[in-house]
């Protein structure tokens, strides 16, 4: 970690390197107010990602998935979350990882993909930054079954929703992952407005 005229490192501990890796930080943080204020933080790092919504013109609906989500069930939650086809980068280009993994996840695979933007998900914990696409899927680019790597201990069912349907299956909470709300409203004011 590098110092700034802001930020003083002081140490950093790996707490764990698993699935991704759980760091403490304990630097001094350069306030508006002139001091300097010692602080420790714990940030966790599983590499960066991609995601991407894919619509059908002709069915008007968008390509979406089910899939358990363990942390989810440990909020109290309904853990088979209904979210956009997503993977990690794992050194590859976003767009080109996207595409493995919506053939990976959902069996199709599209020609042309749309850069939208990218985000931080979780910027007080989490260093993922999340690139974000749109595309256009028609019912013969099927070219496998989906339903992700098992190896990977994935078991996805891929859902074809009605774009107004999707919509509403948010403000019930049906749909209630980040990264998908944000696609179906950046689809949506596409689709709806003039």
């Amino acid at each position: 970690m590098q110092n700034t005229d802001y930020l003083r490192f002081i140490d950093q501990t790996l707490l764990s390197d698993n699935w991704g890796k759980l760091t403490r930080y304990r630097f001094e943080y350069l306030r508006k107010d002139g001091s300097w204020q010692e602080q420790i933080r714990e940030a966790y790092d599983r590499g960066n990602g991609v995601t991407c919504l894919l619509y059908n013109p002709e069915t008007g609906c968008v390509l979406l998935t089910r899939q358990f989500r363990l942390p989810v069930l440990l909020n109290g939650k309904d853990p088979f979350l209904i979210e956009t086809p997503a993977g990690l980068l794992e050194g590859a280009n976003p767009e080109d990882r996207m595409r493995s993994e919506l053939i990976e996840e959902t069996g199709y695979e599209v020609s042309a993909l749309e850069h939208l933007f990218d985000v931080h998900m979780s910027p007080g914990s989490v260093t993922e930054f999340l690139s974000f696409y749109a595309g256009t899927y028609h019912l013969k680019d099927r070219v496998g079954d989906g339903g992700g790597e098992v190896t990977e201990g994935e078991d996805i069912e891929v859902m074809h929703v009605p774009l107004k349907e999707a919509l509403k299956m948010i403000r019930s909470g049906a749909i209630c992952d980040a990264k998908t709300i944000m696609l179906l409203q950046e689809r949506a004011l596409r689709e709806f407005t003039p």
